[in-house]
């Protein structure tokens, strides 16, 4: 998922992933990340998250700017690329398309026997190769034993690791997430190399390595 990463100085001061439709940023408490800096306003940018990787900024008529790689917002909304420099007063926003790989998804609650995990360790190595959106080609490694992928309130899918392979099943699936262009269901379907995953308007490529 996209990440934002804070910082003032060149020391890290925050990492926050962007899961909601809109997430601001300002100085009074009722925004998403607060920032306590007397030149950053109220309420002063946000950035609106559209699938599941496509990232715009906006400025909310603040008192001192919002500027993208040094150049002042004026009332356009860019789509953000990776690593891309959002400065808000003294703090430095990197905008990653995808988290690190320890960062990427959330190892869920699922019991063992929900799932039938067994473990294994002769597994090949797998990831998610994203094929549309702004983040086409991102290819984003599944190393967990259970993880999950999408947007909350949107549709989620977890993908976990057993010792006769991968498996997908919907968690969330408001916007009916497929698996080659079927649907998939809250029981476990077999991964195989090359299946294509569509969720909430993502399409994401299912690759396995040796």
């Amino acid at each position: 998922m996209p990440q934002l990463i804070l910082s003032i100085q060149g020391v890290e001061i925050k990492r926050v992933n962007l899961v909601k439709n809109r997430t601001t940023l300002g100085r009074k408490p009722g925004n998403d990340i607060v920032v306590n800096d007397m030149v950053v306003s109220g309420e002063h940018c946000a950035f609106d998250l559209r699938g599941l990787a496509d990232v715009y900024v906006e400025d909310l008529n603040s008192t001192n700017g919002t500027y993208l790689n040094g150049k002042m917002l004026h009332g356009d909304r860019p789509q953000l690329v990776d690593h891309d420099v959002i400065s808000v007063g003294r703090i430095r926003i990197l905008f990653l398309s995808a988290s690190d790989p320890g960062d990427f998804g959330q190892t869920t609650a699922m019991s063992l026997e929900g799932t039938g995990l067994q473990g294994g360790t002769e597994a090949r190595n797998a990831s998610l190769r994203v094929l549309s959106g702004s983040s086409a080609g991102l290819e984003v490694p599944v190393v967990k034993a259970v993880t999950t992928f999408g947007k909350p309130g949107i549709a989620i899918v977890a993908i976990s690791h057993r010792r006769q392979g991968y498996y997908v099943a919907v968690m969330e699936g408001g916007s009916e997430p497929t698996l080659n262009g079927q649907p998939i269901g809250p029981d476990a379907v077999p991964l195989s190399d090359q299946d294509e995953l569509e969720l909430a308007g993502t399409r994401m490529m299912f690759v396995l390595k040796d």
